[in-house]
């Protein structure tokens, strides 16, 4: 099972069958708000802590590129009755991220890889934070992203915001946010990041060091 990503092969297959109708299926790996969740683990433990391999490398995609890229194929269509059209600004894995990271806030962060594997894991995602279907859905979406059964190929079709320009216009302002509110409830990624010393299946994490 690859969970989120199958359900979005079953939506291809049914806009497929409609019939005299153009469709241009515009696929992002990953999207750069997605980091939003890892802020305050950042601020907090200067680290970054998931279940994704670190060198798994995505193509990340900003949020309003990729609709202002699919208004335009509504004003402007092609004629192509059935197309499929993978998009991405740049391809990064989370250690490459989490150095750009770094610099960007001018301390060292570091990426954990999380063991989804150990029962305390999934204890404390059940006991606070989330439910059996959540743990069995996420991780299992994880897991196909690691092992390559979902993976990105084909050209590229090219998005104008870089990975720097969205941490330095939209992410950095919620890791100021989070730096004023130290005592905000701790999320599942903050646990992590918080516990990824003894949770992480890395013996050395990766460290970027910041330069102000």
């Amino acid at each position: 099972m690859t969970r989120a990503i199958a359900s979005f092969h079953q939506l291809d297959r049914k806009l497929n069958e409609l019939e005299n109708t153009e469709l241009v299926h515009l696929r992002a790996g990953w999207f750069m708000e997605n980091l939003l969740a890892w802020t305050d683990g950042i601020a907090k433990h200067g680290r970054i802590a998931s279940f994704l391999n670190p060198d798994r490398r995505m193509p990340w995609v900003a949020t309003h590129d990729i609709a202002e890229l699919a208004a335009r194929e509504l004003t402007h269509p092609t004629g192509d009755r059935r197309s499929v059209r993978e998009v991405g600004s740049e391809d990064l894995s989370m250690t490459e991220v989490a150095a750009m990271i770094g610099r960007e806030i001018g301390r060292a962060v570091d990426y954990r890889l999380i063991d989804s594997n150990r029962k305390e894991v999934e204890a404390a995602f059940l006991q606070k934070f989330g439910t059996p279907a959540r743990w069995l859905y996420d991780n299992q979406t994880y897991a196909a992203l690691n092992d390559g059964r979902v993976r990105f190929h084909g050209k590229r079709s090219p998005l104008p915001t870089k990975m720097e320009t969205f941490l330095r216009n939209t992410w950095k302002p919620h890791y100021l946010a989070c730096l004023a509110k130290p005592h905000e409830p701790e999320s599942f990624s903050t646990w992590c990041a918080r516990e990824a010393r003894r949770l992480s299946k890395d013996i050395d994490p990766v460290v970027a060091h910041g330069s102000s």
